[in-house]
């Protein structure tokens, strides 16, 4: 029987290990900028992104190795949204992950410049890991082009701006799902096709890999609309009931907590139903496709 807990260990601990690496070369850097970047990425995130990463490249036989870079961009991305979520003009939350969140920790302006500078980070190692490998030149640009269109205003920081335009108003369901599909899933999607690029996938496994992430990226939001109500503040490092107190829109708000409950599910199965090409090597896949509803943090 798959053990999604060992599996999950130790890739984060790959993870974790590859990206202490890319401080090593941060000697010109203000050291406060490195600081608060660092109190940032290290906080002890579930690395959900960059771990679908590299089992979509394990799903169509590709290594880690070849994929690690763009899994260590994709959770600078992930760790810049939140320092920039996270700030007074945003959700103004003072805790992540159960510290205080960074522009608390150090102050309003540090933690703007440490998102920019994650964010720019995350393509500087995905252009890093391209120019060692010229000879998949292309194959680098379009990794580039997937995680770009998935972080800006395509996709992730899009969605953001519906988000935050949205409160205290009243929206069609269809417009919630576009904007969480945007603010959430985006990301998560590219992290899947990502993976399944770099790994080397037929335009058929891509695809199904695609399908999967589009899926469990919107279900990874609709959970979490779901555990702002019903989670406990000690699992999740932040207080329950923002959402609600905020007037954001959210799968419970619009359609009720059952409703939600069984998208949720509708959605994981939906996922799991696209990974049925790859046989045994989906096992991780369809782990951490129950595990986005069925986390408690």
């Amino acid at each position: 029987m798959f053990d999604l807990k060992t599996y999950v260990t130790i890739k984060q601990q790959a993870i974790n290990a590859a990206l202490k690496d890319l401080w090593h070369d941060q000697a010109s850097a203000p050291p406060l900028l490195v600081e608060a970047m660092r109190y940032s990425l290290e906080a002890g995130g579930k690395r959900l992104r960059p771990i679908l990463c590299l089992s979509a490249s394990e799903a169509v036989g590709g290594s880690d190795v070849d994929v690690m870079p763009a899994a260590c961009a994709l959770e600078l991305i992930h760790t810049y949204s939140l320092i920039h979520d996270d700030l007074p003009a945003m959700d103004d939350d003072d805790l992540r992950r159960g510290r205080p969140t960074c522009h608390k920790a150090f102050d309003e302006a540090t933690a703007i410049l440490a998102g920019d500078a994650l964010l720019t980070a995350a393509f500087e190692v995905l252009a890093a890991a391209g120019r060692r490998r010229p000879d998949d030149a292309l194959k680098s640009l379009e990794v580039i082009y997937l995680i770009a269109r998935g972080a800006g205003y395509s996709g992730m920081v899009g969605g953001q701006m519906m988000d935050v335009s949205s409160e205290g108003k009243t929206i069609t369901l269809e417009d919630l799902e576009k904007l969480q599909r945007l603010k959430t899933g985006a990301l998560i999607e590219a992290s899947v096709r990502v993976g399944a690029v770099l790994g080397g996938g037929s335009a058929q496994e891509i695809a199904a890999l695609s399908a999967y992430g589009r899926h469990i990226g919107l279900a990874f939001q609709v959970a979490d609309d779901i555990l702002n109500i019903e989670g406990k503040s000690e699992l999740l490092g932040k207080p329950v009931g923002s959402d609600k107190a905020r007037q954001k829109a959210t799968r419970p708000s619009l359609t009720g907590m059952d409703q939600a409950k069984a998208r949720a599910g509708q959605l994981v199965d939906m996922a799991l139903e696209a990974l049925g090409i790859f046989g045994n090597k989906r096992e991780p896949l369809v782990a951490l496709g129950r595990y986005v509803i069925e986390r408690n943090r």
